[in-house]
């Protein structure tokens, strides 16, 4: 079969796009399917898009985008299967969709692992936040084939539009990419505890900031930040590296200790727990906010640890700066319980039989 592949960014780029389904291409082509793929933003706009100011440039690059889209509509007839993800447009009512779905009459799997139908529109692009039209997931979710979601706060949503709704989690490739570098650690290096994440999710580390304020007055660590912008703070102990895809890996895999804080609300809801399955994917003992999938992927106390408020997050840094043996346990465990549920390897089967009947 031929699959069509559209989605937002350039291929290699966006995390939710790479894990999501750009590492199960070598799966489909091995099942003898033939993969199209197009991106709504080329290469170059995708640089200054979520860079303050360009606004010119921003804008020929959506006219550039909406004009990438009318050309794909001639490759459509050949495709079995058309797989979009997260949307077709960033702005404007789902047309193209509906020319796909109801003049074209393709089979369409509609991906998302975010609560999409919220408005988040990021700091850099708010003045185009009122052309988003959320309300459009709802319309798409209605008109597809069959919906692919990652987590059960998502499908529920997708539920009440479409019967044909999959949970398909974001998975990590743990034969080739996220693979374990036993790292050498002297005694008096202090422990590196870190973060990793775009620049919408920076601000979840406000919330960090107090908490690592108290932690440096008894313990010893540093904090590593890897993004790609760096955050508006500034601390003795806080490191930024700029995110790079060739050494990505290396720089996670020096951190002891990785944290995921979230806010409790229905955006958070419908995040896909990734960093924490990167953590855990690198044996990096891992605590999170207790919200939306963070409660199935760990277990409190056996794969990693949860952490409400500032005091509980104090209290299980302390725990895992103290006890490299908690830190071994938990760590251990995160690996196992990826491999087992939440690799490219376990979820393969679950994602080709998305083009199944």
């Amino acid at each position: 079969m031929k699959i069509l592949f559209l989605f937002p960014y350039p291929l290699e780029q966006a995390p939710s796009q790479r894990f999501r389904f750009e590492q199960y291409f070598a799966a489909l082509l091995k099942a003898g399917h033939s993969i199209d793929s197009q991106s709504f933003w080329g290469e170059y706009y995708w640089k200054v898009l979520y860079k303050k100011g360009n606004a010119l440039q921003k804008v020929w690059g959506l006219v550039n985008g909406f004009g990438r889209r009318f050309k794909v509509l001639s490759r459509l007839p050949s495709a079995d299967f058309v797989f979009i993800h997260r949307e077709l447009t960033p702005l404007g009512p789902p047309i193209f969709e509906w020319l796909i779905i109801k003049v074209f009459r393709k089979k369409v799997i509609l991906d998302f692992d975010d609560a999409i139908w919220l408005p988040n529109t990021s700091e850099s692009n708010k003045i185009a936040a009122w052309l988003k039209w959320h309300s459009k997931t709802e319309s798409v979710c209605r008109w597809a084939w069959k919906v692919s979601a990652g987590n059960s706060y998502l499908t529920n949503y997708a539920k009440q539009f479409n019967d044909n709704v999959v949970i398909n989690p974001t998975t990590i490739d743990t034969e080739h990419h996220h693979r374990i570098n036993k790292k050498t650690k002297h005694t008096n290096d202090p422990i590196l505890i870190g973060w990793t994440g775009s620049h919408s999710t920076l601000p979840y580390l406000d919330m960090l900031w107090p908490v690592l304020e108290q932690l440096s007055k008894d313990e010893n660590f540093s904090f590593r930040v890897i993004s790609n912008q760096p955050p508006l703070v500034n601390y003795s102990w806080l490191e930024f590296i700029a995110w790079n895809k060739e050494t990505e890996i290396d720089d996670l895999a020096a951190i002891d200790i990785g944290v995921m804080p979230l806010t409790d609300d229905k955006w958070s809801k419908g995040k896909c727990g990734f960093k924490a399955l990167q953590y855990m994917a690198l044996e990096i003992s891992t605590v999170a906010s207790p919200v939306g999938v963070n409660t199935d992927i760990i277990k409190d106390g056996i794969n990693g640890l949860m952490a409400t408020n500032t005091e509980e997050w104090v209290f299980a840094l302390k725990k895992l700066i103290k006890s490299t043996a908690l830190r071994t346990q938990l760590s251990e465990e995160g690996r196992r319980t990826v491999e087992n549920t939440y690799s490219v390897k376990a979820n393969t089967r679950n994602f080709l039989e998305l083009f199944g009947k």
